[in-house]
C-alpha cells in the first residue's frame, strides 16, 4: 500500500511540473495581483497525501502545526482555527470567561482599537457586548501611537486590540507597557504581520494573546484558517474550550480519559460522575481547522523566511521606484521596527492634480490590482453607525485614508519586471497630469 501511495504522489509531483510552466509577463495583459498564495510542488503533494489518508478533521497534522508554529512565533501555545476572523473572536471572547473571575471583561467594558482597519478586528468587541473606543492613526505608518492610546484610556477601559497595519508594526512595546501599567489586556492582531519585529522582538509576543490569518492573501496560507497564540496557559485553555464547542474536557477527538478521572467530575448542577467529555464550561463554538489545511500549513511554514524576505525586497523596490513622485505620500516603517510587509500603501495628497480614483482606474486599466486600506474609517460604515462606541480625538487621518489611500501588492510571486511596470505606470500617469 505504501508503494502504491508513493506512486500516486510521484504522479502528483509530475502533474505539478507539467502544469506549472511559468508564463511570460505581458505588460498591460498579465494581471498583477495585489495579493495571492504562492504554492509549489510540496504544497500540492501535502494536500493530496492528507486527502489520500482521509485526514478530514483536526488531527495529527493540526497538532504538529500548532507546536511548530508556536515555536516559530516564540509562544507557548497555538490553537488553529477556521479563519483569522474566528481567531479574533476567540481571543476577545476568552477575556470574558468566568474562569478569569474579577479580571474578566463584562458587557459595557471598553476596548481600545483603531478606526482605520479591518472589521473583524472590531466585530468581536461588539459581539461580546463590549464597547469599542476608536482612535486615529498616523499617515505613512498607518498605525496608531502610544500617545493616542494613552489618551483613550478611561475608567471603563479593560483591553486593547490593534492590528499591525499592512505588516508594519505599531508601537507595540510602548502600548504593551501602557497595558501593564493600567492592568489592561492586550491582543495583537498579527494577521498581516507574521515575521515582523519591533525592538528586536517578534510581533505577536508582546500581548496576552495574538492572532494570525492563513487566508490566501497572507504570509502563509491554508486556503482558509487562522490561529490564536499565547504564552499564558490559562488563557490558552480558555481559547481551546471556546474553540471546541465550549467543552471542559481537553481530550482530542477520538481520545478519552487523559485526566484519568473522566467519570469522577461534579460540575454545575450535573450529577456526580457525568461524562467529562460532555461537560461544557463555556458558551463556545466549533471553530477548528482540518488536517488537510494543516498539512498545507506545514509545507508553507517551511518557506516562511523566504516569503518574508521576498515581501521586504518587493516593498523596497516599489519604495525606491516611486520615491519623489509628486502628489503621492509614500509609506514609512514605524521607527525601531522591521516590518513583514503585507502591501504597499499610497495616499494621494489632497493638493495633487488628480484623485485616488483616477489613479486607481488607470492602474486597474493596466491590469494592476489595487485595494483600499480595508474599511477606511469604520465608524462611517452602515454596520457601525448605530453601534455603541466612543471616539477619542479626531479621526482626520482615518477619513483621509477613506478618501485618498489604496495599496498595491508586494507578495512573493511578483517579479522585478512586474514591479517596475507598476512604478513606470504610476510615473506615466502622474506625468500626464502635470
Amino acid at each position: 500500500m505504501t508503494d502504491r501511495k508513493e506512486r500516486v504522489l510521484d504522479e502528483v509531483r509530475q502533474y505539478h511540473r507539467d502544469t506549472s510552466v511559468p508564463r511570460e509577463f505581458v505588460p498591460g495583459t498579465t494581471e498583477i495581483w495585489p495579493s495571492g498564495a504562492v504554492l509549489d510542488e510540496t504544497d500540492r503533494v501535502a494536500l493530496v497525501e492528507a486527502a489520500l489518508d482521509l485526514r478530514i478533521a483536526a488531527g495529527t497534522s493540526s497538532r504538529k502545526f500548532e507546536l511548530a508554529f508556536a515555536r516559530r512565533l516564540k509562544r507557548r501555545k497555538a490553537h488553529l482555527t477556521n479563519s483569522g476572523s474566528s481567531a479574533n473572536l476567540l481571543a476577545v471572547s476568552a477575556l470574558t470567561s468566568p474562569v478569569l473571575a474579577d479580571r474578566r471583561l463584562r458587557p459595557g467594558d471598553e476596548v481600545i482599537t483603531v478606526a482605520a482597519g479591518f472589521p473583524t478586528t472590531v466585530n468581536p468587541i461588539l459581539q461580546n457586548g463590549l464597547v469599542p473606543v476608536f482612535v486615529d492613526v498616523d499617515l505613512r505608518t498607518y498605525n496608531t501611537t502610544a500617545d493616542r492610546v494613552a489618551r483613550a484610556i478611561g475608567p471603563k477601559t479593560r483591553a486593547i486590540i490593534i492590528a499591525h497595519a499592512l505588516g508594519n508594526p505599531f508601537e507595540v512595546a510602548e502600548i504593551a507597557q501602557l497595558a501593564v501599567e493600567h492592568e489592561l489586556f492586550l491582543i495583537e492582531d498579527n494577521c498581516d504581520a507574521v515575521g515582523a519585529g519591533y525592538d528586536g522582538r517578534l510581533t505577536g509576543t508582546f500581548g496576552d494573546l495574538a492572532t494570525v490569518s492563513f487566508y490566501p492573501a497572507h504570509h502563509l496560507t491554508m486556503g482558509e484558517g487562522g490561529c490564536v497564540l499565547t504564552s499564558d496557559l490559562g488563557l490558552a485553555r480558555i481559547v481551546e474550550s471556546l474553540r471546541d464547542w465550549g467543552r471542559d474536557c481537553w481530550c482530542e477527538p477520538g481520545e478519552s480519559d487523559k485526566c484519568l478521572k473522566r467519570f469522577k467530575y461534579q460540575m454545575g448542577t450535573l450529577p456526580a460522575g457525568y461524562d467529562h467529555k460532555y461537560i461544557f464550561s463555556h458558551v463556545g463554538y466549533n471553530l477548528k481547522a482540518t488536517d488537510i489545511q494543516a498539512a498545507l500549513g506545514l509545507t508553507q511554514l517551511a518557506r516562511l523566511d523566504d516569503f518574508v524576505e521576498a515581501r521586504r525586497r518587493n516593498w523596497r523596490r516599489l519604495r525606491e521606484g516611486l520615491d519623489g513622485v509628486p502628489g503621492l505620500l509614500l509609506p514609512e516603517p514605524t521607527p525601531r521596527s522591521e516590518p513583514s510587509w503585507f502591501g504597499f500603501a499610497i495616499t494621494v495628497r489632497p493638493d495633487a492634480p488628480f484623485s485616488r480614483a483616477e489613479l486607481c482606474d488607470f492602474l486597474e486599466g493596466r491590469r494592476i490590482g489595487t485595494r483600499r486600506l480595508f474599511a477606511g474609517n469604520l465608524t462611517r460604515h452602515p454596520a457601525y453607525v448605530d453601534q455603541p462606541h466612543r471616539v477619542v480625538g479626531d479621526l482626520t487621518n482615518s477619513d483621509i485614508i477613506t478618501e485618498q489611500t489604496f495599496w498595491i501588492g508586494v507578495y512573493p510571486a511578483l517579479t522585478d519586471e512586474m514591479l517596475d511596470y507598476v512604478t513606470s505606470s504610476v510615473k506615466e500617469f502622474v506625468a500626464a497630469r502635470g
